[in-house]
């Protein structure tokens, strides 16, 4: 295995896993909202969610799903539902930032889950075991090796850009807007769902 085919790896990697999809929105939230600590907790929770999605689909699970229809549909569904549900909640939030949020918070679990009904997910783990591995289980580890940490560090940057915009919000209507329009943007990213 030569650097010729792990840079490109790891090009592909940081540009799936740093540009805007519904689990870097979360991120960007979770920055502005908690601690660095508890976002990263759920960036931890993504990657690895993330990574598991990734080995999965390497080892045919997204084969097994054109064969099951219903499936898929399900599947499509439940992922709106649950970033429709993640919207609500960072709509209604009320910019108040105190410590009794503990209950609201993206934890772990909730980041694991989320990649598994994120279309970008899916997408960028399909294209990439496509593009890179010809289905070589050693090339697929290797590639979700390389994703692991560059993945992780991509998530982290979008929980320290909202720990960054925090510092500028100062009053619970500034953090009101940046929630709610948040809220907006990963309620769209539900579209996509719904027209593939």
């Amino acid at each position: 295995m030569s650097f010729s085919l792990i840079l490109p790896m790891m090009a592909f990697a940081l540009a799936a896993s740093i540009s805007p999809g519904p689990v870097n929105l979360v991120c960007l939230s979770s920055g502005t909202r908690h601690p660095i600590a508890t976002g990263l907790i759920f960036v931890s929770g993504a990657t690895l969610g993330f990574i598991l999605l990734f080995i999965a689909i390497g080892l045919g699970l997204y084969s097994v799903l054109s064969l099951l229809p219903g499936l898929n549909s399900a599947l499509k569904w439940l992922g709106i539902a649950f970033l429709l549900y993640l919207s609500f909640q960072l709509f209604k939030d009320n910019g108040q930032l105190t410590q009794e949020q503990d209950s609201n918070r993206p934890g772990f679990m909730t980041g694991a889950i989320m990649q598994w009904l994120n279309p970008k997910a899916w997408l960028a783990s399909a294209s990439g075991i496509g593009a890179y591995t010809n289905n070589d289980l050693q090339h697929i580890l290797l590639f979700a090796a390389i994703y692991l940490p560059v993945c992780w560090l991509s998530l982290s940057c979008w929980v320290y850009a909202g720990a960054y915009l925090r510092r500028f919000m100062q009053t619970p209507g500034t953090l009101i807007i940046i929630n709610r329009s948040l809220a907006i943007l990963l309620a769209l990213s539900t579209l996509y769902l719904l027209i593939d």
